[in-house]
């Protein structure tokens, strides 16, 4: 089973590339961040047409995530667990059933963050903790999980192209790489760092002052795995040609391929 997370930074505005995408790179599941749509304003048929069911955690203009699947999505939820007051659109969870077994697919968008120090950064890091929370009700439950999506966080310097640009970003502050660290604590796998110990390899080129040419990105677009579906994984790779593509996203494709 092959799963992909891609940060499509507004889905009407990336209608074709995400209809292409779907068409000749055929995900057995996505997990979209940023759609920037309602629920009911969705262009459906962008997934429906490529072969997908299409469940969605919408809003207006801003973050907003969907989970698309060949094969039917059970126990469809909406919201992070934790503060019944955020009306951030930010997580969904599915559970998809393979041939090998079920997972249960939290797709999240984790919020940036800045400026930090202040309100938005303090949101962040409570969102990481609620985050942190829902993984261990999961693992206490054994029930074979993965999280991924932006998570909006550098986890180290081999992240990013200039890492002294970012010491003082929300992404890679002290109090965020913690939190991230914790998540890993709890016996959590990050994909694509098991596979891929170098760095140099990045998710996130900025449109600006010609970032994608000079290969100055950045690494926020990850996999944890549970014990369980870490068992089960053979590859995780980041789809770096898809920002080179026409009207391409800020964000490329990263995918997990399980034997599931």
């Amino acid at each position: 089973m092959k799963i992909a997370t891609y940060n499509v930074n507004g889905i009407k505005a990336r209608y074709e590339t995400v209809a292409a995408w779907l068409r000749e790179d055929a995900p057995d599941v996505a997990v979209l961040q940023e759609i920037k749509s309602l629920d009911d304003a969705f262009p459906r048929e962008v997934v429906e047409d490529a072969g997908y069911e299409l469940h969605t955690h919408g809003q207006k203009g801003f973050n907003g995530v969907a989970l698309l699947s060949k094969t039917p999505l059970e126990d469809v939820t909406r919201g992070l667990p934790g503060d019944a007051d955020d009306e951030q659109a930010r997580y969904i969870e599915g559970t998809v059933i393979g041939d090998g077994g079920a997972v249960r697919v939290c797709g999240l968008y984790l919020p940036n963050g800045n400026p930090a120090p202040g309100p938005k950064y303090d949101y962040k890091l409570a969102w990481m903790a609620r985050l942190e929370a829902r993984a261990r009700e999961l693992l206490a439950a054994e029930e074979p999980f993965l999280m991924t999506g932006d998570f909006n966080v550098i986890p180290d310097a081999r992240d990013a192209k200039r890492p002294e640009a970012w010491t003082e970003d929300a992404l890679a502050r002290p109090e965020t790489r913690a939190a991230w660290r914790r998540l890993l604590n709890l016996g959590l796998t990050e994909a694509f760092r098991t596979r891929t110990p170098a760095g140099g390899h990045y998710s996130f080129w900025d449109y600006q002052a010609g970032a994608w040419n000079r290969n100055d990105g950045i690494r926020i677009d990850h996999f944890l795995l549970s014990p369980a579906v870490a068992d089960r994984m053979t590859d995780c790779t980041i789809q770096t040609d898809m920002r080179g593509r026409d009207k391409p996203s800020d964000h490329v494709p990263v995918w997990l391929t399980l034997d599931l």
